[in-house]
């Protein structure tokens, strides 16, 4: 399969997509972030109002999972219902979710809610890339803009949610980042029916008697089992080990790529991964971006409250450098792709996330100055943007139109499952209570990842021609 890809550094398109229509589109795709982020606050109030039992890991990985799972059925549900009524249905499981966690009397609910919130959340991000390429591609205008716009939303956003997280828990106790959501949703409902008219038509044909063999149903729930069974197996290293996984875990691969390949419309095209060497190297690469990105948005205020004594405002302030950062470097990401592509923004970001690793190895502690702290902050915010822009832009510039929201479907799967990952990093490295030493240990760890990355994006064949990219 050969995909065109149009010049995203200076190419032939150069309308750019209005801010009304991109800025509508990407509204929701803030719930995600802001939900994944909060919770590294809210937790230690969880915890002790639900108790510090085995539950309380669920609340954080029963909405990665979810949304893991989801992301990739939901874009290709809306190139079957259009993308557009997708975008809604999720705003509103959102809601539902939101509201079941504010009512919660046992943290099963609360779980419950959480893996509402991931399958509503999943909906947005890759049905609005397709919203945003549909317009660009009818109206001959450069995607770019747009997607920068979507990635300050969907991704820079992630670090304001320590900071918000922080106040929100710190004025009205945990169950804020639970009620925030409602008002959210309902503005970003909004503005996707006024504004964004793209979206409502079906990219790809299907009967409904089709619907379910073509989102390849049985392909979902393989990789269901296969996610789930992975995640059990990493969080029980931290504690007892539970090796029948591992047999459960190898027959679920097995299965999985025996079916996808030998499916018609497969739920994740294990071919086509095969043959977009540029796509599979993304998303290896995002797998690993994501797994020390967590590690810093799970620890660092968990640390902050635990070793440095800070309350639930004071640790979300102190993230708030990495915040401000992260959507200013997202800017200047863009600007940098545009001019010199994939390879320069990622080695900034790579580079970045590895001096950041060494930092919180070797400078952080309980009792150094807090203008140290904030320093740290400031250089931990500059990956977010770079890695980000570079690896969706990526993703966008190898797919076609009809396989953008599947891919970047697949992309948020990744991304979630290195969530999950570095909760298995910080359990190991740090423990339930992460104290400086464990602290340090996890910024090794994030460290060696950037040098890793680092080193793959400077000798790497797989980062997008800036005219064509041909997939074998």
């Amino acid at each position: 399969m050969s995909v065109l890809v149009k010049d995203s550094v200076g190419g032939r398109q150069s309308r750019r997509i209005p801010i009304r229509v991109s800025g509508s589109i990407a509204a929701g795709s803030i719930l995600q972030p802001l939900n994944s982020s909060m919770i590294a606050i809210a937790i230690v109030g969880i915890a002790a109002q639900f108790g510090s039992s085995s539950g309380i890991a669920w609340v954080i990985s029963g909405l990665y999972i979810a949304t893991a799972v989801t992301a990739p059925m939901a874009g290709r549900l809306g190139a079957l219902l259009g993308a557009r009524q997708v975008y809604l249905a999720g705003l509103a499981i959102v809601s539902l979710g939101s509201i079941v966690g504010i009512l919660a009397p046992t943290v099963g609910w609360l779980i419950f809610a959480r893996v509402l919130i991931g399958i509503g959340t999943a909906t947005q991000y890759p049905n609005a890339m397709t919203m945003i390429r549909e317009y660009a591609e009818r109206h001959r205008a450069q995607p770019r803009s747009a997607i920068t716009t979507l990635t300050v939303c969907s991704q820079a956003t992630v670090s304001l949610g320590p900071t918000l997280g922080g106040l929100l828990v710190g004025a009205f106790g945990w169950h804020s980042i639970m009620w925030i959501n409602l008002p959210v949703a309902a503005f970003s409902a909004v503005l996707v029916t006024r504004f964004a008219r793209v979206g409502s038509a079906r990219i790809t044909s299907v009967r409904r008697r089709e619907l379910l063999r073509s989102l390849d149903v049985v392909g979902a729930l393989l990789l269901l089992v296969l996610i789930s069974s992975t995640m059990l197996f990493l969080l029980s290293l931290t504690t007892d080990p539970i090796w029948w996984l591992i047999p459960l875990w190898a027959m679920a691969l097995a299965s999985f790529i025996q079916w996808e390949r030998r499916a018609d419309e497969p739920f994740i095209d294990v071919r086509a991964l095969t043959r977009n060497r540029a796509l599979s190297a993304t998303l290896t690469r995002t797998l690993l971006t994501y797994s020390a990105f967590y590690c810093v948005y799970f620890g660092v205020p968990q640390w902050l409250q635990y070793s440095r004594g800070m309350s639930a405002t004071q640790a979300g302030l102190t993230m708030l450098p990495v915040a401000a950062v992260g959507a200013l470097t997202t800017l200047i990401a863009s600007h940098t792709y545009a001019r010199h592509g994939a390879r320069r923004t990622l080695a900034v970001g790579t580079g970045a996330l590895l001096i950041g690793g060494l930092l919180l190895a070797s400078v952080e502690s309980s009792t150094a100055p807090i203008l140290v702290l904030l320093l740290v902050a400031v250089v931990l915010g500059i990956p977010n943007g770079f890695n980000n822009i570079g690896n969706q832009n990526l993703v966008s510039s190898v797919t076609s139109l009809e396989e953008v929201g599947t891919a970047i479907g697949m992309y948020r799967t990744v991304q979630y499952i290195g969530a999950n990952l570095a909760a298995v990093v910080l359990a190991t490295t740090s423990g339930r209570i992460i104290g400086d030493e464990g602290l340090h240990r996890t910024g090794w760890f994030i460290a060696v990842v950037g040098t890793v990355l680092l080193v793959g994006v400077l000798i790497s064949r797989n980062m997008g021609d800036r005219r064509h990219a041909h997939t074998r």
